[in-house]
C-alpha cells in the first residue's frame, strides 16, 4: 500500500517558505507551478479579499442609485434594491461554493465549459470580457464627468477620456491581485468618503446644483411614481449594475490563500455595499427630489460638487484599474499580459467615447450583461431569476432603442458645470 497522503487542497498555492530554495514551487488547480521566482498568484487574504470585493460593487454603479429611485418613486426603489441584493448575495455565495467543488474554474468561462462544454466556454467567456470592458468604458466616463467638474471644464472631455484610459493602462498592468490590493482600500476610502461628504452635503444645502438657483425651493421627491413601463425597466437595469459584480468574485477567491474563508469576506461586502446603496439613494434622492444628478456626485451645491469629485475620482480611477485587471488576468509572459491589457483598455475607451452620457451606458450594461453575468448562470436558485434576467435584457435593449444617446467623441461638457 502507498503511504501516500492526499494533498490538502486548501494548502495548494500557499507561499513558499522564504526559508527554503528559491525554486521550491507549489502546484495550483488554475496557475500550475507557483515558485519563488515567479507572481504568486494565490496572495490575497481575507481582510484583503473583503476590500476587493467591496470596491468592484462599490464605485460606478452607485452613482445611479439616487436617479433610479427618482425615477421609482422611494419606497418601490428601495423594496426593488434590497430584492437584487438578496439575489445578488445567494449568487455570490455560489460563486464560492462552486469554486471550493471545482478548483480548476478561474472564471465564469471555466464554469461555462462544466456546464455546457466547449459552447459554454466561449459564450460566457466573451460575455465576460465584453461586459467588464464596457464598466471600464462607464469608469472611463465617470473620470471625465469628474475632471470636467474639478476643472470647469478645462479642456476637451475626449482628451479627459484619453488621460484616463492611458492611467488606467498603466495601473492594471500590474500582474498579480495580491500586489494591486493595496489600492482596493485607496479606492473604497476614497468612494465611500465622497458618498459621506455627498450625503452630508445635500443635507445641509440650500438647494441642489441643477435646481433653480433663484426663488423659493423644496424637495419634490415621491413615495411613489407611475413610470412607464420602460423607463421602470432602465431603472431597475441601474439597480441591476450597481449589484452586478458577481462574476469578478470567481479569479478574486482563485487568487485567495484560504478559499474557504471566502463567505467571511462575502458577509463583510454584503452588508457595507447594502448598507452604503441604501443610503445614498434614499438620503441623496430625499433631499434632491427631481433634481438629482447622474452620477450623484453632481447632485451637491457647485463647489461641493467639484469637493466630491475631487474625493471620489481615486476610487473611480481604482474600479478601472481593477476591472481593467479582472477582465485580461489570464496569461502570464509580460509581451502577451501587456497586449491583453492595451487591448481591454482600448476598447473601453472607445465604448467611453462612442457612447458619452453615463446614465444611457450604465442601464444598457445592466440589461445586456448584468443579469447574464450575476443572475442566470446561478439560476438553480430559481427559475424566476432566469426568467426574470431574460425579461430584463430584452426590455432595456427596446428602452435603449427610443431614447438613443449622444454624439460620439464629444468635447462638450458631461458634468453640466458651463
Amino acid at each position: 500500500m502507498s503511504n501516500i497522503k492526499p494533498q490538502d487542497p486548501e494548502s495548494l498555492g500557499r507561499p513558499p517558505s522564504k526559508t527554503g530554495s528559491a525554486n521550491e514551487a507549489t502546484n495550483d488547480a488554475v496557475f500550475g507551478e507557483i515558485t519563488e521566482d515567479g507572481p504568486n498568484y494565490r496572495s490575497l487574504g481575507w481582510i484583503a479579499t473583503a476590500a476587493l470585493m467591496s470596491k468592484t460593487m462599490i464605485g460606478l454603479g452607485v452613482l445611479s442609485i439616487p436617479k433610479a429611485f427618482d425615477t421609482l418613486g422611494l419606497i418601490p426603489g428601495t423594496l426593488c434594491l434590497l430584492a437584487i441584493s438578496a439575489i445578488t448575495s445567494w449568487s455570490n455565495y455560489m460563486v464560492g461554493s462552486f469554486k471550493l467543488n471545482h478548483r480548476d474554474v478561474y472564471a465564469i468561462d471555466d464554469v461555462g465549459y462544466k456546464l455546457f462544454g466547449r459552447f459554454g466556454r466561449e459564450f460566457l467567456g466573451s460575455a465576460y470580457w465584453i461586459y467588464w470592458v464596457f464598466v471600464v468604458g462607464s469608469g472611463l466616463l465617470s473620470i471625465s464627468i469628474a475632471f470636467n467638474a474639478i476643472s470647469t471644464h478645462g479642456t476637451c472631455t475626449a482628451v479627459f477620456v484619453a488621460v484616463a484610459a492611458i492611467v488606467t493602462f498603466l495601473m492594471a498592468s500590474i500582474r498579480t491581485l495580491g500586489r494591486i490590493s493595496f489600492i482596493a482600500w485607496v479606492g473604497l476610502a476614497s468612494i465611500l468618503g465622497a458618498i459621506l461628504t455627498l450625503t452630508v452635503a445635500v443635507g445641509v444645502q440650500n438647494r441642489p446644483a441643477a435646481a433653480p438657483q433663484e426663488g423659493p425651493w423644496e424637495t419634490n421627491y415621491h413615495l411613489f411614481k407611475n413610470p412607464s413601463f420602460l423607463e421602470a425597466v432602465s431603472a431597475v437595469s441601474s439597480l441591476i449594475f450597481a449589484f452586478a459584480g458577481t462574476t469578478a468574485f470567481f479569479p478574486i477567491v482563485a487568487e485567495m490563500r484560504e478559499p474557504r474563508h471566502y463567505t467571511r469576506s462575502l458577509v463583510i461586502c454584503q452588508s457595507v455595499v447594502t448598507s452604503t446603496h441604501l443610503s445614498i439613494g434614499i438620503v441623496v434622492y430625499y433631499f434632491c427630489g427631481s433634481y438629482v444628478a447622474s452620477p450623484a456626485l453632481g447632485s451637491a451645491g457647485v463647489l461641493m460638487k467639484k469637493v466630491c469629485y475631487g474625493i471620489g475620482l481615486p476610487g473611480i480611477f481604482v474600479s478601472t484599474i481593477i476591472l481593467t485587471h479582472i477582465s485580461t488576468n489570464t496569461l502570464r509572459h509580460w509581451a502577451t499580459w501587456l497586449g491583453c491589457t492595451s487591448f481591454a483598455t482600448i476598447i473601453a475607451y472607445i465604448v467611453a467615447s462612442a457612447i458619452p452620457v453615463f446614465n444611457n451606458l450604465v442601464s444598457l450594461i445592466g440589461a445586456l450583461l448584468g443579469t447574464l453575468m450575476s443572475f442566470q448562470p446561478m439560476g438553480s436558485w430559481s427559475i424566476f431569476v432566469i426568467a426574470s434576467g431574460t425579461f430584463l435584457m430584452v426590455a432595456i435593449m427596446n428602452d435603449y432603442k427610443a431614447n438613443g444617446g449622444s454624439s460620439a467623441w464629444s468635447c462638450a461638457d458631461n458634468s453640466n458645470s458651463v
